[in-house]
């Protein structure tokens, strides 16, 4: 049984990483999104794994908003096809049109960018800001290295042990189905 509707953001690489695992994660996500009536909220890219992501959702009947701030419309090929579309001014503006518009933050391999906008979502819930549920789609371990520097930070002293209970990192696209089920809709997990 679907899932109600909700609106997902995906942080993602704007390039499709050495790994073929990693578009077809995007994929995967892309289209389990639309096959369960979910909105798909991401940088509006039309290239790398956003891109990947954009094009499986639409493929499969999804709705988009895209979000991107107007130095990176030639440079991501803003995609502006999708169901909604944004120019915003800046970086920051992007993030937080993408975050307020998101019921679940999902994290697909990337680069800086990518975790700029973990580690941003990441404060936000450490400092009370939001309780929305955060993946790290955690692709053949890619995510592993930043899942053991937050554990060293709480471990030298710099933030308290709930900091990694800020985000669910899970290794495939089966387990962030069944995890973000069960947080978005609980009565469904069954």
């Amino acid at each position: 049984m679907p899932t109600q509707p909700r609106s997902i953001c995906v942080f993602c690489g704007s390039r499709s990483g050495i790994d073929p695992a990693y578009q077809a994660a995007a994929t995967e996500l892309g289209t389990w999104l639309a096959e369960q009536g979910h909105e798909l909220v991401y940088g509006a890219g039309d290239v790398g794994l956003m891109g990947a992501v954009a094009h499986a959702s639409q493929d499969a009947g999804g709705r988009a908003l895209g979000v991107i701030p107007v130095h990176l419309l030639g440079v991501e090929n803003g995609k502006r096809d999708l169901s909604r579309f944004v120019i915003t001014e800046t970086m920051h503006e992007r993030k937080k049109v993408m975050f307020m518009n998101s019921d679940a933050i999902v994290v697909l391999p990337g680069g800086a960018g990518s975790l700029d906008e973990f580690f941003e979502v990441l404060t936000w819930g450490q400092l009370g800001l939001h309780s929305k549920p955060v993946f790290l789609l955690n692709i053949n371990g890619f995510w592993d290295p930043l899942d053991k520097l937050v554990h060293h930070v709480v471990s030298q002293g710099f933030a308290e042990g709930s900091l990694a209970t800020f985000y669910e990192c899970v290794p495939d696209m089966a387990s962030l189905a069944e995890r973000m089920t069960r947080r978005l809709d609980p009565g469904l997990a069954g």
